[in-house]
């Protein structure tokens, strides 16, 4: 444990508002100042690491392997971001957030570490989970890359199995704005003679390539494994070990499938390390869960958060919706987006199965303005039936008393829309 060192912040609170002072900028690329402090911090990564990468499908797949590792009887740390309502819930150890006290003195350890090095919110936060890690006797540690893979601060850590779920657009002003550039930096966290996994049916070439180049066998979905599904909704996945049946996913989506399958091969792979009973990996993934997406807060009518904020996502959202509104009720949406994502491709690709829009600001410095809201859904949705709000409660406040019973009201459009509503009582908006 560090010394208190007077002056420090002493709080989570207090230390979250203190590193978000330490750099100009929320995000710059780039692992030279992460390695410098991790050098000083003496990191020594004493065990299994599985990185996660990928544009969506990330959460859910550091959840699934979260379950499978802890039900099997591992020590199991996980970091992923963003968090929902709190901090530590990015710092998890067999599924409980971290300790505030831990959190405190990791954030402490690395204070003292980085000297004059600035560091980001990101950075900080990464190092701070990393040095936790190494307090605890852990077996396997499941890593969430934040943003992209090459530059991220995650790929210091030089990871026993990498998976890159799928590559799709998004933060395109710092991966590019093409499918080929993004699949570059995703690509970056593949290592040599380490299992390399990619969970995209169609992958870019220059993923392939860079998987090429350093020389990795890349475990390829479609290729070397396989679910299918039946129309009972079990699913059958088969790749060289043999094959495996699958009952039904608590997480709800065609896509989950994907990622279900992604994991199995990951576990599958590290069974000579890690071993797994087919029961103890069978039971964990039909039983996981993953708050905010497509998560039903409330029956009749039917609330479902879900965290989609680029177009990737939006098309897996309209499916799961179109398979939910067949029955001839209304779809309402409580949205709202950050400035910097595409907002005009999700509203064109949702504004076919959702017939009415409550839009309201998020509370965040990047929140897209009202105005910038209501222009992209006039111009992509000229008919559309648009309300306005001061805020998120209001804005599902007056979905919830419109809807009838059999109506769906969906909330999406950012980790930060779906955490407004977290933090509220149900007689806030359901009264």
């Amino acid at each position: 444990m560090p010394p208190v060192i007077s002056g420090l912040p002493q709080t989570v609170g207090d230390w979250l508002g203190y590193i978000e002072s330490l750099h100009p900028k929320s995000i710059e690329m780039g692992l030279g100042r992460v390695q410098t402090v991790a050098a000083r911090l003496q990191l020594t990564f004493p065990f299994t690491v599985i990185t996660v990468g990928g544009t969506n499908g990330k959460g859910s797949t550091c959840a699934m392997l979260e379950r499978i590792y802890s039900n099997a009887g591992y020590q199991v740390g996980c970091y992923t971001s963003p968090h929902l309502v709190h901090y530590q819930e990015r710092v998890r150890f067999n599924g409980h957030v971290i300790a505030d006290a831990l959190l405190c003195d990791a954030f402490a350890a690395v204070e003292q570490a980085r000297g004059d090095v600035t560091l980001t919110y990101f950075e900080m936060g990464t190092l701070a989970a990393l040095w936790a890690f190494e307090q605890q006797p852990l077996d396997v540690v499941i890593l969430e890359v934040g943003l992209g893979g090459r530059l991220d601060a995650v790929n210091i850590v030089d990871a026993d199995c990498a998976i890159v779920t799928n590559v799709d657009l998004d933060h395109m002003e710092f991966l590019g704005d093409t499918r080929e550039l993004i699949g570059h930096e995703k690509a970056g966290i593949y290592r040599q003679q380490q299992v390399a996994i990619c969970g995209d049916a169609a992958p870019p070439d220059s993923l392939l390539a860079y998987a090429e180049t350093l020389g990795v066998k890349l475990n390829r979905f479609g290729v070397d494994y396989q679910i299918d599904l039946s129309d009972t909704q079990r699913a059958h996945y088969h790749d060289a070990q043999g094959a495996l049946d699958i009952g039904t996913l608590s997480l709800f989506g065609h896509y989950q499938w994907n990622n279900a399958a992604n994991v199995i091969f990951a576990v599958r792979a590290l069974q000579s390390r890690l071993p797994v009973t087919q029961t103890q990996l069978l039971h964990a993934l039909t039983a996981t869960e993953v708050t905010g997406r497509f998560q039903y807060l409330h029956h009749a009518p039917d609330v479902i958060l879900d965290v989609a904020h680029n177009p990737h996502a939006a098309r897996a959202l309209c499916d799961n919706l179109q398979r939910l509104s067949a029955d001839g009720s209304q779809v309402m949406a409580v949205f709202s987006m950050l400035s910097d994502k595409d907002i005009a491709s999700v509203v064109e690709i949702l504004h076919q199965v959702i017939d009415v829009w409550h839009i309201a600001p998020i509370d965040h410095p990047r929140a897209a303005s009202m105005s910038y809201l209501q222009a992209c859904l006039s111009q992509k949705v000229p008919l559309a039936h648009i309300y306005s709000h001061s805020d998120l409660a209001a804005a599902l406040q007056s979905a919830y008393k419109t809807a009838a019973k059999n109506d769906k009201i969906i909330v999406f459009g950012s980790f930060f829309t779906v955490a407004a509503i977290l933090e509220l009582t149900p007689d806030q908006w359901c009264a």
